[in-house]
């Protein structure tokens, strides 16, 4: 290589290969700063596609988990209304034993008509008053085997959503939730005349009530049993989602998490060559001084 001044092929050359130890610095300093292999679209662009759809996936996974538990609530709410009225039936047929038996008068049997039916009362204002989050759970609002979400507010069986997309297979299922009035279930003077259950105030009446009190424990097992069902397979479903949302972390974060230990290799290794340039570049810079002494010689 000849000694010139205009062209100092050297020091451009160090320089190069200073901007490009320089460069892979500045990418190892930026991995290890924020723990990501994957800072930008041109570090892996088929890579942040895929971990951009993993990501949306996992926030909906653990989203789907909540309105689970959400569900879970509304129906531990339900069943806990339930037990309630089922302590009033149980009072009701107890009062309906009492009115059968041939050892009260009217009078007293008419008091006995009065707790029935402030018992029938309250099973109804129960039905009525129970709600979650707004949501009318056991005054027969949740009973049609339809629904219809096009609304504001959705009408018909509760949808819980729990998947990520909208396949009616894999993404949600319907609650529903019979209606538990006093006049549903066939019982005290809110149902129809001439249902058995409508009145204890005669011996007769009385004994009719006994099976219509039994029919109404029935169906209100029937509505228990069914939640009951219902709680469990959210269960489960919260344990599927968590575990599906676990394994997309995990492939999410091989594909974007930094190797620290190699990349922390990487950092040493172009720091080491960055200032062997850097030093490299100072004595190639220093070359045409010579011509100078040449010259002046």
């Amino acid at each position: 290589m000849s000694l010139v001044i205009n062209n100092n092929m050297m020091a451009a050359n160090t320089a190069r290969n200073l901007n490009t130890h320089y460069g892979r610095l500045s990418r190892s300093t930026q991995r290890l700063s924020t723990g990501l292999r994957v800072n930008s679209a041109a570090d892996d662009a088929a890579g942040l596609a895929i971990r951009e759809l993993q990501r949306a996936d996992i926030a909906t996974l653990r989203q789907g988990a909540r309105n689970a538990n959400d569900a879970i609530s509304m129906i531990q709410t339900a069943d806990g209304a339930l037990a309630v009225i089922d302590e009033k039936l149980t009072r009701m047929k107890e009062l309906a034993e009492q009115a059968a038996t041939g050892t009260y008068d009217s009078t007293q049997r008419l008091m006995i008509e009065s707790e029935y039916q402030a018992m029938a009362s309250e099973i109804t204002r129960i039905a009525n008053a129970t709600d979650f989050n707004g949501i009318h759970l056991l005054n027969g609002n949740l009973s049609s085997d339809t629904h219809d979400g096009s609304g504001l507010t959705s009408t018909g069986k509760l949808k819980v959503h729990f998947g990520t997309g909208n396949d009616s297979a894999e993404d949600y299922y319907y609650i529903t939730i019979g209606d538990c009035t006093a006049s549903a279930l066939g019982v005290g003077n809110q149902s129809q005349a001439d249902d058995p259950g409508y009145t204890v105030s005669t011996q007769q009446a009385a004994q009719s009530a006994l099976a219509a009190i039994t029919d109404a424990i029935v169906s209100k097992d029937k509505i228990r049993a069914h939640l009951g069902a219902m709680q469990n397979r959210l269960e489960n479903t919260i344990t599927n989602l968590n575990t599906q949302a676990e394994n997309l972390q995990a492939a999410e974060s091989r594909i974007s998490d930094v190797d620290v230990a190699t990349e922390m290799t990487q950092f040493v290794r172009n720091q080491i060559l960055s200032q062997s340039a850097v030093a490299m570049l100072s004595q190639a810079n220093s070359l045409p001084k010579m011509a100078m002494q040449l010259i002046g010689g």
